[in-house]
């Protein structure tokens, strides 16, 4: 998969993106600095989502997206580009977003990158390795033992074959575990051996990345306020119209954080309350998983934030370090 034009200049100081746990404050800290750099350059930047849920039509307040009136404001790409019944894939996210990143590089425009899952940043910045097609026995044939045994006994079973892959995929990720197991089963070769782009020692589209860095307990502070948020919001009002619409939800629309919650609900299978507890706590579940995955991050320069910090003042220091131009790396999140 190439997302990106080879004879382009990609220049990490027209590329930004901002890394972070959900609800950090990536969104505040994009929009504060497009506004910023706006002025200074006389042109906004495009704001870009690189989120597998912004992907999708009517899925807005479970997923954050920024609201109408900042879109109109501020250019933005990568949000409403699919349909909640459509499956969508990092290799789709890449092939969509590679002609947007070479377009502004051309032209030396700016981009900010608000990047909510990892795995689409990584395909667009560095590229997927050309693996074999989904297989749908052999995903039925994973899910199944999944449900029957647990994801610890995929985990298991990977580690057994590719202990590679193993170490970097949590033991509760069943998407990745089934898709490493199913590479290996269709092609008797390992998903990390086949991954050899991702061992480059420079990415294919360079940029700066800022990251946001919140003490654990502060984070989780703003999670369970951000769910409580979107409920008051019409959080469930959104998720019954989907559910009750001609054409059903995709499998990875339905799975996102907050719906999956509240369709459990609506299915007289949890109580309303008990939903809304379950939407705090696998979100929290997700950041711990997201701060995994940055602890592997290089080149990030971290700003260490509290709620002492207005997003006025953690855009004054992002734009500091962009205009620095700080090189090497930043203790990630402990």
């Amino acid at each position: 998969m190439n997302c990106y034009d080879s004879t382009m200049i990609y220049r990490p100081d027209n590329l930004l993106a901002i890394v972070g746990c959900t609800a950090c404050g990536k969104s505040d800290l994009a929009e504060r600095l497009a506004a910023e750099l706006a002025h200074r350059d006389g042109m906004p930047p495009t704001i870009m989502a690189v989120d597998s849920m912004q992907v999708y039509r009517l899925m807005d307040i479970g997923t954050a997206k920024p609201d109408a009136e900042t879109r109109r404001r501020l250019p933005h790409a990568m949000i409403d580009v699919a349909d909640p019944s459509e499956a969508f894939s990092a290799a789709r996210f890449a092939e969509q977003a590679g002609p947007i990143i070479a377009e502004h590089c051309a032209a030396g425009r700016r981009l900010i990158m608000v990047v909510g899952t990892v795995l689409y940043f990584r395909a667009i910045t560095e590229g997927l390795f050309q693996g074999p097609a989904a297989d749908a026995n052999v995903r039925r044939e994973l899910e199944h033992q999944a449900a029957t045994n647990g994801t610890a006994a995929l985990h298991q079973r990977l580690a057994a074959v590719d202990p590679q892959a193993a170490a970097k995929i949590h033991p509760n990720d069943l998407r990745r575990l089934v898709r490493a197991l199913e590479v290996y089963m269709l092609t008797g070769c390992t998903i990390s051996s086949l991954q050899t782009q991702w061992q480059q020692s420079q990415p294919r589209v360079p940029c700066t990345i800022i990251g946001i860095d919140r003490p654990r307990e502060e984070l989780n502070r703003r999670i369970n306020q951000r769910v409580r948020n979107m409920m008051a919001a019409g959080l469930l009002d959104e998720v019954t119209a989907l559910y009750h619409r001609d054409q059903p939800m995709s499998k990875q629309a339905a799975d996102g954080v907050g719906y999956r919650q509240l369709i459990a609900h609506l299915q007289d299978t949890v109580s309303l309350d008990d939903a809304v507890e379950q939407i705090k706590i696998q979100t929290r579940h997700l950041a711990k998983l997201q701060r995994t995955w940055l602890r592997r991050f290089s080149q990030v320069h971290w700003l260490k934030a509290t709620e002492a910090d207005s997003p006025d003042t953690l855009a004054h220091e992002a734009l500091e370090l962009l205009q620095t131009a700080q090189t090497g790396r930043q203790e990630p999140p402990a």
